[in-house]
């Protein structure tokens, strides 16, 4: 029982299961990794990935892949394809291209998986939104818009954001309406977009390391109309890094998972020196950790985990594009157990199995 005044502790553990995925030996689609996948249950009840593939040059598209269960534990993948690539202008510049880091979220109120994925297009990365309800066919819904808020100061649509997740179910938002809810990740150096411009703050906000934020969308408006699931509004700050593993920013992961204790958030926590946003980062360290929000308030953190859960620890997740990263993206129960599917070294597909640590 937790005592008045104290954190209570977030009753979960990763272990590691095994690698799932690794490139396919010449496939020009995978020459730099099959990583960071979202996944889905298909109409046919069977479990897909849906992994960020990358071709050579950093060009990044999105497949779909049957995961193969033996004895109720994901050992294996088989490739149906590729079911999103960069062909819109708005996700291909001078030198660049990618529809990349896609999260999918079944949501049951609108009967749709939601994909947010970062469309890698001029001006950098940009969160955008595609749906559908066989994961093989998808309609973009098109990049996000985040409405106006004045006492932010500040207009989110002129920052990069990614690592954006939709909640599963819908929630109650700040303005007591019914609302389905979305992590995201703003990053606040413009100067990533025009150089010169710095990093800008929105009013309130001191810290400049980039952080998990979550923004609404109400229910109504996308049950009349599908294409305001791109209209996010009420943004609040959820959590920043505050942890030694955290120490130069955070970001979400899969989509929220509901257990008894709230919303558990896997997110990855990173240490290390940054190069440019643009860059395949060399020098860095990406670790899973876990925050628990309020189940009737998910901006409001209940628990965070002070240690990774998983950090990088076997070559796989050592050596690889980018060394020295584990980063969940995709949570999946299968005969009742959850598996968490993360990114090894940008490079491969791991698997973990999620436990409570105080089962008896």
């Amino acid at each position: 029982m937790t005592m008045p005044g104290t954190t209570p502790s977030i009753p979960y553990r990763l272990r590691r299961v095994g690698v799932v995925m690794t490139p396919q030996p010449g496939d020009p689609h995978e020459a730099e990794g099959v990583l960071n996948p979202a996944s889905g249950r298909g109409p046919d009840g069977q479990l897909y990935l849906l992994p960020r593939l990358v071709a050579d040059g950093n060009v990044s598209r999105v497949g779909l892949a049957r995961i193969v269960v033996e004895d109720g534990v994901p050992v294996s993948v088989e490739r149906e394809g590729v079911v999103l690539e960069p062909d819109r202008g708005w996700e291909r510049g001078v030198g660049n291209a990618g529809v990349e880091d896609p999260r999918t979220t079944w949501i049951d109120a609108l009967g749709l998986h939601v994909m947010t994925y970062v469309a890698y297009g001029p001006l950098g990365p940009r969160t955008a939104i595609a749906v559908s309800d066989d994961l093989r066919t998808w309609r973009r819904l098109g990049p996000v818009l985040f409405r106006y808020q004045d006492e932010l100061d500040m207009d989110l649509n002129l920052f990069h954001n990614k690592d954006t997740v939709f909640f599963p179910e819908p929630v109650t938002a700040p303005d007591g309406t019914t609302a389905l809810a979305v992590l995201h990740r703003p990053m606040w150096d413009l100067g990533e977009t025009k150089p010169g411009q710095g990093v800008r703050l929105p009013a309130g906000i001191e810290d400049p390391r980039q952080s998990i934020w979550i923004s609404y969308v109400p229910l109504d408006a996308v049950r009349a109309d599908l294409s305001n699931l791109v209209l996010w509004e009420q943004h609040r700050f959820v959590a920043g890094p505050q942890y030694p593993f955290e120490e130069v920013k955070i970001g979400g992961g899969p989509p929220p998972l509901r257990v008894p204790e709230g919303w558990l958030v896997l997110h990855h926590g990173v240490t290390g020196v940054i190069d440019s946003a643009f860059a395949q980062q060399q020098k860095v360290n990406y670790a899973a950790g876990a925050l628990l929000l309020d189940a009737e308030d998910p901006s409001r953190v209940i628990a965070r985990t002070p240690e990774p859960l998983l950090a990088p620890e076997t070559d796989d997740e050592r050596s690889g594009i980018v060394p020295n990263v584990v980063f969940p993206t995709a949570i999946e129960e299968i005969d009742g157990r959850h598996f968490v599917f993360y990114g090894m070294a940008d490079s491969k597909i791991g698997v973990a199995l999620l436990e409570r640590t105080d089962a008896g």
